[in-house]
């Protein structure tokens, strides 16, 4: 369960982080437009810090880091969430700093952030069903 705390806390300080540098990056360069840096901050608090915090709650109640999905959630869900975050931040950087994009980078930003985010919901159903084994265990 500490490791849990642990990993949100560590979410929570990345998305404020990105919070802050979303909004001073945007500043200094005079940017006042819709970016993709202003969801980094959202990703990483709720992907991260909130699903984290809600995992360390059942862990407390149920067997979730007895079952055997938990770990490849953990591995899974943890390379997904810090890619998409990445991603983002690139994606943003390059919009605020007007980088005139070809059209396979593009492609390959785009194609980055989709697997990204394709891992990260892969990691969210590793934990929905090591959630419902543990809360299987925890009423027998």
């Amino acid at each position: 369960m500490k490791k849990l705390i642990n990993l949100s806390l560590t979410y929570a300080i990345a998305g404020m982080a990105g919070g802050v540098f979303y909004r001073e990056f945007t500043k200094w360069n005079g940017f006042t437009g819709v970016t993709a840096l202003g969801k980094v901050h959202v990703h990483l608090l709720m992907l991260g810090t909130v699903i984290f915090l809600i995992a360390a709650l059942f862990a407390k109640v149920t067997p979730l880091q007895e079952q055997r999905l938990y770990r490849p959630f953990l591995i899974t869900y943890n390379i997904g969430v810090p890619l998409t975050a990445i991603m983002l931040m690139v994606r943003g950087i390059l919009e605020v700093r007007a980088v005139p994009l070809s059209a396979a980078l593009n492609a390959s930003i785009s194609g980055i952030s989709g697997i990204a985010h394709i891992i990260t919901g892969t990691g969210l159903v590793l934990l929905l069903l090591a959630l419902r084994k543990a809360a299987d265990a925890a009423t027998k």
